[in-house]
């Protein structure tokens, strides 16, 4: 200890030039901290014109995440920025997170549950695809980010961390779909794209209203043939394109009328008083007498008359004619 102490007294003026040392590596640390924050505000501005001329050119608003200037703030900009930021609660910025993941989420179920654009677009449901396996991880990253709700207390760092976590999921997934636009079926083979087109046809016949339930089924079994083996499809793909398919028919009516509305007969009981009432108060009216039958003609010629006629015998000569005497 005594040695030090004399070293300090001896060497004192040492301190001047190591307090300059220390000023200088100082201020290189922090040129290089803007530097880097700089870079990143750069990123995150390019990631929000790209996001935002897609917008544009798909015609609609989709709302983006706040990100800050890209330029170095200047004193009235960073207290008019403190002061905005003190004005804009947590709340409203998660919500405004929360839109825009849900938007890309359900842009990318488009292409997950549409078989048409499955079909159309291969790329988009390939992990194999260098472009969709990084928007896949950029998807898990910011789904395990995301608060439970808009009212969940965060730190400024994990409200930053999810913030860029939904920047790079809407970017990843902007990178991906237009890559398999680009692509579409070039990554296949001439068999294998005729199977394709023909899977296309048979599948606008099996979603057609106007087909006949039997060859919607069979346009359906035939899709599910060609693409096998060559495009996966999800287990919530194959349900939405069933429940297409398998359209509810109309309630049948019967032609046949039924007589639940009718009145009911009468008893037996109840009907035979009022039926002999009725009877005694109609005055019997005399039976006609039956007409006698039309004698018909007989056309049967009557007996002609014999002359002479024979008598009657006695036996002895039959057949003898006995004249009659005439009278005087």
């Amino acid at each position: 200890m005594q040695q030090f102490w004399e070293f300090a007294g001896n060497f004192w003026w040492l301190v001047f030039p190591l307090m300059g040392v220390l000023g200088m590596v100082g201020n290189a640390w922090e040129r290089g901290a803007r530097m880097r924050h700089k870079r990143r505000l750069e990123v995150m501005h390019a990631k929000a014109e790209l996001k935002a001329a897609q917008a544009a050119a798909r015609g609609k608003a989709v709302p983006a995440a706040a990100l800050p200037p890209i330029t170095a703030p200047t004193a009235t900009a960073a207290s008019a920025h403190g002061a905005s930021a003190s004005r804009e609660t947590q709340v409203t910025q998660l919500e405004r997170l929360f839109a825009t993941h849900d938007a890309v989420t359900a842009r990318w179920l488009e292409y997950e549950l549409d078989v048409a654009k499955i079909i159309g677009f291969p790329a988009m449901s390939d992990g194999r695809q260098p472009l969709t396996a990084a928007f896949l991880r950029a998807k898990r990253i910011a789904d395990g980010l995301r608060p439970a709700s808009a009212k969940a207390r965060l730190s400024k760092e994990q409200l930053a961390e999810y913030r860029n976590a939904v920047a790079d999921f809407e970017v990843a997934f902007d990178v991906a779909e237009r890559d398999a636009r680009r692509l579409r079926d070039s990554s296949f083979t001439v068999d294998e794209r005729k199977r394709l087109d023909t899977a296309k046809k048979l599948l606008t016949v099996a979603i057609d209203e106007a087909a006949t339930p039997a060859e919607r089924q069979l346009a359906y079994r035939r899709v599910r043939e060609e693409l096998d083996g060559l495009i996966s499809i999800s287990d919530e793909a194959i349900e939405v394109l069933e429940n297409k398919v398998m359209l509810e028919l109309g309630p049948v009516t019967s032609t046949t009328s039924t007589v639940t509305d009718a009145a009911p007969p009468p008893p037996a009981e109840t009907a035979a008083p009022a039926e002999t009432a009725a009877r005694a108060e109609t005055p019997a009216s005399p039976e006609p007498e039956p007409l006698p039958a039309p004698k018909r003609p007989s056309t049967t010629p009557p007996p002609a008359a014999t002359w002479p006629v024979p008598s009657r015998g006695n036996g002895d000569s039959p057949g003898r004619v006995t004249h009659p005497k005439p009278h005087r």
